[in-house]
């Protein structure tokens, strides 16, 4: 953890880092794999000490034949070496075992530790204590089936029995360490200790939910290799903590004054869909921005006008339908020139002369661009475009739009949340800010921010146009695309988190969760540094990571 940010890693990442651990640094295999399963042992008797007090409890630690199950096999050593009733339960054949997996198998025995077959199983899991899955590591990437289905299945059985814990070793058996995404079958944990760097489908859903409490253990595995490109890097893929969010914040100068914190433009709006440029237009306002003009069909002017008595409004030329017409890109263009940056796109409408008004004033317009809604549908088959705009671009699609303009579906997308913003990112020269489950917020150069807060009650009308406000308002504050897409995910999640501490998880009204901004920023500002910011910073191996 660096300033506040986490890296991720991905499976190659992480061999990577493994290897020059190894081969540069001289760290023996052995070696980590000791300090591995010391690591787990501490993290079972900090997350599991009640359960291990009650009568007849056990560890049972689930192992399978390469280096996790060697990392079990150790764990399960010192934790009979300390009087904790503990077995393993292999599954395979013992002689298939990679080296050092075999090695701490014997050792385990020779202490005393009940060495037995995981399927089928000689004696049932556990109902006190613990079941530690030591079973697949990082590296795994084909489905789960047969016997290892089979003995998954057992210990997702013991979901929500009180008096026993399951804990993953590195991350859930069975779970794709760069999508977040089962494989065909995976171990549900309470919580998981991520050996090294965290991976990158701890972050993602439904990897996320499925690690529970999630840990950090620092084991000797190198965070960084010289001379590797950013985009491999450790800056490659990351997931902001609140100090990190709090870090990035746009000051607010005491003698500050409305010129100081910049000019939005928001050009939006159409028959029946008002109100997501007015959300826009609130959201920045409520961000901070000094200044927020919207550009809408003349004929909603007046509307617009009563819905945002803080903003300005400008009438551009309509078409019978009530939208904004080819014809107005020139009058957009003037107004783009006296504001800091353009939220294109809310409530603008699919019709063919928005789509034409969409494509002519993003290519055109010279200042920072936010593109959101019907304004992404715009360049649906002619998203490459995008790349010959001269000031930077951040789109901000839901994986539907993700997948239009990707032309593959949403299902696609969600698979692989990371890969897809990525591709978008490259193919368009744009900053995207992938909506949904874990933002993500990826830059052309292949670096990625994932974020940690928000949840199911920004799935209401109106969320992605807050969003889109809240992005252009830090744009105007002077923050670089990257920056303001992936803060602008966390303030929006926070927001939300903080609503749904009052009132739970539905019934978020968009121009609530506007409203709740400047609390969100002001806990932020207050708070970030000193809640936050000591968790990456102090002496331990075992490192909390967000969660749900």
């Amino acid at each position: 953890m660096e300033n506040g940010a986490w890296a991720l890693a991905s499976s190659a990442r992480m061999r990577a880092l493994d290897r020059y651990t190894i081969e540069a640094l001289g760290v023996p295999v052995e070696l980590l794999m000791e300090s591995a399963g010391r690591a787990v042992v501490d993290f079972v008797l900090e997350f599991a000490r009640d359960l291990l007090a009650l009568p007849d409890a056990e560890v049972a630690i689930v192992c399978g034949r390469g280096n996790n199950g060697g990392d079990g096999f150790v764990a399960a050593r010192h934790l009979a070496l300390l009087g904790i009733p503990t077995r393993a339960l292999l599954l395979g054949n013992p002689a298939d075992m990679g080296e050092q997996a075999a090695a701490n198998h014997r050792r385990a025995a020779i202490v005393g530790v009940a060495v037995e077959s995981a399927w089928p199983l000689e004696r049932p899991l556990p109902r006190r204590g613990v079941v530690v899955d030591a079973l697949f590591g990082t590296g795994l990437s084909r489905p789960i089936r047969g016997d290892s289905a089979k003995i998954i299945q057992c210990i997702n059985a013991l979901a929500g029995a009180p008096e026993v814990a399951v804990i993953a070793v590195d991350l859930p058996s069975g779970l794709d360490a760069d999508t977040g995404q089962p494989l065909e079958s995976a171990v549900v944990a309470d919580a998981t200790l991520a050996l090294g760097t965290p991976k990158i489908g701890l972050a993602l859903e439904p990897g996320r939910s499925l690690a529970g409490r999630v840990c950090a253990a620092r084991i000797g595995i190198a965070e960084s290799i010289p001379g590797e490109e950013a985009s491999e890097g450790v800056g490659a893929a990351g997931l902001w903590s609140r100090y990190r969010a709090s870090d990035v914040l746009p000051e607010r100068n005491p003698d500050g004054h409305k010129g100081n914190f910049g000019h939005v433009l928001v050009v939006g709006g159409s028959k029946g869909m008002s109100g997501a440029a007015a959300l826009a237009a609130s959201a920045a306002l409520r961000s901070g921005a000094g200044l927020v003009t919207v550009g809408c069909p003349a004929g909603l002017n007046d509307v617009l006008e009563a819905q945002c008595t803080e903003a300005m409004t400008a009438s551009l030329p309509e078409t019978r339908d009530g939208s904004l017409a080819e014809s107005g890109v020139e009058a957009a263009l003037a107004l783009a020139g006296k504001r800091d940056v353009v939220a294109l796109g809310p409530g603008i409408g699919r019709s063919l002369q928005s789509g034409a008004f969409v494509r002519e004033l993003a290519m055109a317009v010279g200042v920072p661009l936010v593109v959101d809604a019907d304004g992404l549908n715009a360049f649906e088959g002619a998203s490459a475009a995008l790349q010959a705009r001269s000031a930077s671009t951040i789109l901000t699609p839901h994986p539907g739009e993700a997948g239009r303009l990707l032309g593959t579906s949403s299902g696609e997308v969600n698979r692989d949340r990371v890969g897809a913003a990525r591709e978008l990112a490259r193919l368009t020269g744009a900053v995207v800010l992938l909506k949904g489950a874990c933002t993500v917020a990826a830059s052309p150069d292949g670096r990625v921010i994932i974020n940690p807060t928000g949840g199911p009650n920004l799935a209401t009308a109106g969320s992605g146009d807050v969003l889109t406000g809240l992005v252009a308002a830090l744009i105007a504050q002077g923050l670089g695309a990257l920056e303001a897409a992936a803060l602008a995910a966390f303030v929006h999640g926070m927001a939300g988190d903080r609503i749904a501490l009052r009132r739970g998880d539905a019934g978020l009204l968009a121009g609530e969760l506007a409203e709740e901004l400047p609390r969100a920023m002001q806990e932020l500002r207050e708070e970030g540094r000193e809640s936050a910011g000591t968790e990456g910073h102090r002496l331990s191996t075992l490192l909390p990571f967000p969660g749900p």
